[in-house]
């Protein structure tokens, strides 16, 4: 790892920010206690929601952690096919018995008012979605002490984030559970992406600063080939989403290895952007016909989510979830990473004596 990483964490795991509950001050101050570098998930927060998760890890754990934004995102969606989407989903509102939100009412998302705290009472890193900080940001942040890591899909994308300023890139495969970090949304792209051990290298390529890797990561033989093709740390999410300590909801948990979910897709049935997702009805139904609309589509169907997860029903539920969702493992933070690094050293020296002398 390069000798900032290494400040933040003893080993090279970095717990991915998981927004809509899953990534909670139990679950990153475990993380940072065992070792990695812990992240919150501030996307969906106020500005004092994000503060007050802040306050609540710091008295859990002294140890390094993250607070991961998502970026302002432009006004493109069509209010039209907003509108077409929504008498789709007409028929779930009535099985659900539950109203379908506003897609125009999710406005400023606080962006500004969350640099603006972490700046004044800073954390050791933060980590940015859907888009890289102006120069500026990044040089504010960069004054205060905290490391700054942007989310990347390619190397052109990386290559920005380094002429921004971001102090690492964090390359994400398409392999990865949850939205697609893509700083621009094309909605000719849903199905297509980078595979991770093919980005980190054209990303080591391309930049000189240090790559976080993530997507469909589960064994520590796998954060091994991403370190040897360049990597300086590797990023899990789905791994530590079953995790006691995980605030996911207990129907998302059993999911990640229940038979009945054999695959995961990209879908933008509940966000309006490319998430990748366990394959339920809800995705099945609406997945095809759901627009380029982010967050528009996030709030029309926030309702229908927590109304399905309190039904009981994970047919109607988001179920983000990476390529490698069969091999999660229901253990404590501690031993899931105690047992990663295992992996990761037994390859390590499986490699080295593979290798000519």
């Amino acid at each position: 790892m390069s000798s900032a990483l290494t400040d933040l964490c003893r080993y090279p795991i970095v717990q991915a920010p998981m927004a809509g509950g899953a990534s909670g001050p139990q679950l990153a101050a475990a993380v940072a206690d065992a070792g990695g570098l812990g992240f919150l998930a501030a996307g969906y927060k106020t500005a004092d929601g994000m503060y007050n998760e802040i306050k609540q890890l710091r008295r859990l754990t002294g140890g390094p952690f993250g607070v991961n934004l998502f970026m302002p995102q432009p006004a493109l969606a069509d209010p039209s096919a907003v509108e077409v989407y929504r008498h789709q989903l007409a028929g779930e509102a009535a099985w659900y018995e539950t109203p379908l939100g506003d897609p125009d009412s999710s406005g400023d998302d606080g962006y500004e008012a969350k640099v603006a705290i972490l700046l004044d009472d800073p954390v050791p890193a933060v980590s940015f979605t859907f888009g890289c900080p102006t120069r500026d940001t990044l040089d504010a942040f960069a004054k205060v002490g905290t490391y700054t890591i942007v989310t990347v899909t390619s190397a052109e994308e990386a290559q920005a984030a380094q002429w921004a300023g971001a102090d690492a890139v964090c390359a994400q495969g398409v392999e990865a559970g949850g939205h697609q970090s893509t700083h621009r949304d094309d909605p000719q792209a849903d199905h297509t992406g980078t595979g991770l051990l093919s980005l980190v290298t054209q990303v080591r390529e391309t930049v000189q600063i240090p790559i976080v890797a993530t997507g469909g990561l589960m064994r520590g033989s796998q954060i091994a080939a991403v370190l040897a093709a360049g990597a300086d740390a590797a990023q899990l999410g789905t791994a530590f989403l079953i995790c006691p300590e995980s605030g996911a909801h207990l129907l998302h948990k059993q999911a990640l290895t229940n038979p009945l979910f054999v695959r995961t897709e990209l879908t933008r049935a509940f966000s309006g952007r490319p998430a990748r997702g366990l394959v339920n009805r809800f995705v099945r139904e609406h997945g095809p016909y759901a627009p380029a609309a982010y967050p528009q589509v996030h709030y029309l169907t926030t309702g229908l989510r927590q109304a399905a997860a309190k039904a009981g029903d994970a047919q109607g539920m988001a179920l983000w979830a990476g390529q490698g969702h069969r091999m999660a493992r229901e253990l404590p933070v501690g031993e899931l990473i105690e047992l990663l690094i295992d992996e990761l050293e037994a390859a390590r020296a499986a490699l080295s004596m593979r290798s000519p002398r």
